[in-house]
C-alpha cells in the first residue's frame, strides 16, 4: 500500500508548517520562520449598523427634515391644557389686581385734590372773614398827634363840638384819626390814611374802639372818624 503523503522518487520532503502538497523550502540557518498571511476576521454587526434596529434604552439620531415628531399622549394633552389654563387664570387675576389698585389710587388722588381745594377755599374764605386790627390815632389840623380824646364823642360833645365830614369840631380847632399811621403825642403822624378802612377792626391806643369791621359783621364807629 503506497502513502500518497510521501515524496516520490526525486522529490524533497516536505518542511513543517508548509501546507501539504507544496514544496517546502528548507529553512535556511539563521533566517527567521516565515509565518502564514494576514487574513482579517469578518465583523459581526452592531446595534447602528444600516438594517439592524436600534436596541431597547439607546436614542435614535434625528435627523432635520426626516424625522416626525412623536405624536402626544392623552395625559399629555391634558397637562398641557391644565398648564395654559393656569396660566390664563394667573394672568386674569394679576390684571384684576392692578386695576383694582390703579382704581384706588385714582380715588385717592382725585379725594387729594378735593381735600386741597377745600382746605385753600377754607382759608380764604377764614382770610376773608378775619378783619385786619388797625391802630387810630387822633391828630389836629397840622397833622400832630393829640390826646385820643379830642376825638372822642363824649368829650367833643361836653365842650360844645360836633363831627362834619370826618372832622371832629371843638371851637376853633378840629380833629381827626390818623388810621395804621406811627408816632407819638406831639409829633406828626407817619404813613396810614385819614379814610378808615373798610371791614378792617379799628381802634385806638388806649383801647377805645373805633369800628368793629370784617366779613358778615356790621361796621360801626362810636365817633366819627373819617
Amino acid at each position: 500500500m503506497t502513502d500518497n503523503n510521501l515524496p516520490g522518487p526525486g522529490q524533497p520532503t516536505p518542511q513543517p508548517g508548509s501546507p501539504s502538497g507544496q514544496p517546502g523550502q528548507p529553512q535556511q540557518p539563521g533566517q527567521p520562520q516565515q509565518l502564514p498571511p494576514y487574513q482579517p476576521a469578518q465583523q459581526q454587526a452592531g446595534p447602528n449598523q444600516p438594517g439592524q434596529r436600534p436596541a431597547k434604552g439607546q436614542v435614535r439620531q434625528q435627523q432635520a427634515g426626516v424625522t416626525k415628531p412623536r405624536q402626544a399622549s392623552v395625559a399629555e394633552q391634558r397637562a398641557r391644557a391644565a398648564a395654559q389654563k393656569a396660566q390664563q387664570e394667573r394672568f386674569a387675576a394679576e390684571s384684576a389686581a392692578f386695576e383694582k389698585k390703579r382704581k384706588t389710587r385714582k380715588r385717592l388722588l382725585i379725594g387729594g385734590g378735593v381735600t386741597v381745594g377745600v382746605v385753600a377755599l377754607v382759608a380764604i374764605w377764614y382770610a376773608a372773614a378775619s378783619p385786619k386790627n388797625v391802630t387810630a390815632q387822633c391828630t389836629d389840623q397840622n397833622n400832630v398827634i393829640v390826646d385820643d380824646d379830642y376825638c372822642s364823642d363824649s368829650y367833643y360833645r361836653s365842650h360844645g363840638g360836633y363831627s362834619s365830614g370826618g372832622f371832629i369840631y371843638i371851637g376853633s380847632s378840629s380833629y381827626r384819626y390818623n388810621y395804621g399811621g406811627s408816632g407819638s403825642v406831639g409829633q406828626k403822624a407817619v404813613g396810614g390814611s385819614y379814610t378808615i378802612p373798610k371791614g378792617a377792626n379799628v381802634s385806638t391806643k388806649s383801647g377805645t374802639s373805633v369800628q368793629r369791621g370784617g366779613f358778615g359783621v356790621s361796621s360801626g364807629s362810636k365817633s366819627s372818624g373819617g
